[in-house]
């Protein structure tokens, strides 16, 4: 059987002339949005890989960073931060890109006109719209993220600061400050919303990964990990339905097993992977209520003053895996698809590197399964490398990865695209085949 290989779909055309930062896929349409140290926001359409608009004028440095808002009908809503220390949120209506003769979303491919802009039936050009500007960040904004409702915005800064807004959706744009999280030790450089749940995760340069949750109307953390060697540069979450492969074997049910893993995880919920300066990537499990130990996030653990935390709120972490060396420098952005379970990874030495996780099975008849301390019998998986690709952008470091649902003409409706984005201005989409 031949080992998938990782081959360049497309680029997204034209590039940046400047560094590109993130590039994140839409939750619903076909198209991306990237960010670009030149001040702007490029949008593309993942069905030909061409510009459809660029984003411009609300902010004065490099945008470092976007999200789309979940759950939003008729109406795309982005917010963007960027090193002038704002964050931006932009509205356009879903009528964007499609015309009589389309098929679906974005220019078609024997389209020879510049998409950038979009007309309306009277001529005029339909922009986004800079809604409204969010102020408070002291310095460069690194991330940005929107809870699984849509309600509340996480952004992070150089600043050392997590601020959480709320989207009060009265129609006039307005938002109220939630939270100011000031824990981390230096810049915090990533936070990731859990994919149901109100929960927070964080990283930063004090090489710590935080958990936080709402209690009692005030956000506090709830953990903090304390295992990377570096700077903690990304964090995201598992799928909540994603699960390891299970190779076909004799006598073996695949689809029991995987169900059995499912109920095995689903006390702790969808696991968290980060990356780091220290070149490696980590995976972390929250341990159930039942098994934690009394006192393992204690005050002296987690460096908060046990006086001012409430009682019962603090959760326990363990490492769940350490994939395999991949990397020679700063390992910079993870992807955990959703849809396949599969993990990406990219970083300053311009390597892509993509990973399975599979349920471990040998001739032992105990190898795949092993027993717990209350006697249920546990599945247990490892990870591999499935694909890699050097230099996957020439000589330029790879800021950021994302899985994508396959869009173009050659796709079977249900494949999934790797989009990088590197510091030359240039966003590739990757397939895996094989």
């Amino acid at each position: 059987m031949a080992k998938p290989t990782l081959t360049l779909l497309s680029d997204l055309t034209p590039p940046s002339l400047e560094r590109t930062w993130l590039t994140a896929p839409h939750p619903t349409l076909p198209i991306v949005a990237t960010c670009s140290s030149d001040k702007t926001v490029r949008v593309y359409s993942l069905q030909n890989f061409k510009l459809l608009s660029t984003i411009t004028g609300g902010h004065k440095r490099s945008v470092r960073t976007c999200a789309w808002k979940p759950h939003i009908q008729g109406e795309s809503v982005l917010a963007t931060g960027s090193f002038d220390a704002t964050v931006g949120i932009w509205r356009r209506w879903d009528n964007y890109g499609r015309s009589e003769n389309a098929s679906g979303w974005g220019v078609e491919e024997n389209d020879e006109s510049n998409a950038n802009a979009e007309t309306t039936e009277d001529g005029e050009e339909e922009e986004w719209r800079f809604a409204v500007l969010l102020d408070g960040h002291d310095s460069e904004v690194k991330s940005v993220s929107w809870s699984p409702s849509g309600m509340l915005l996480a952004t992070c800064a150089r600043d050392k600061s997590i601020w959480i807004w709320e989207d009060l959706d009265d129609g006039d744009n307005n938002f109220e400050t939630v939270a100011v999280l000031q824990e981390h030790g230096g810049d915090v450089k990533s936070v990731a919303w859990h994919p149901v749940e109100e929960c927070l995760a964080s990283g930063g340069y004090d090489d710590t990964i935080r958990l936080w949750r709402e209690d009692l109307d005030d956000w506090g953390q709830v953990a903090c990990i304390k295992k990377h060697e570096g700077t903690v540069w990304f964090v995201e979450w598992e799928g909540t339905e994603t699960a390891p492969k299970i190779l076909p074997a004799e006598g073996v049910d695949a689809e029991s097993l995987r169900s059995q893993w499912r109920d095995q995880h689903a006390l702790s919920g969808p696991r968290l992977v980060s990356c780091s300066d220290d070149r490696t990537v980590r995976i972390w499990r929250r341990l159930p209520k039942q098994m934690m130990q009394p006192g393992a996030m204690s005050s002296a653990t987690t460096g908060i003053p046990s006086i001012i935390r409430p009682s019962g709120t603090d959760e326990t972490w363990e490492e769940d895996a350490v994939l395999p060396h991949a990397h020679e420098l700063a390992v910079y952005a993870v992807a955990w698809s959703r849809r396949t379970g599969l993990l990406a990874s990219v970083g300053a030495d311009g390597r892509i590197v993509v990973y399975e996780e599979r349920v471990v099975r040998s001739t032992d008849s105990d190898a795949m399964e092993t027993e717990s301390a209350e006697g249920k019998t546990l599945l247990t998986t490892e990870w591999s490398i499935l694909a890699v690709v050097d230099g996957a952008h020439g000589i330029y470091e790879i800021n950021h990865a994302a899985w994508a649902k396959r869009a173009d003409r050659g796709s079977d409706g249900d494949e999934e695209v790797l989009v990088t984005t590197a510091d030359d201005g240039s966003v590739k989409v990757w397939t895996l085949q094989g």
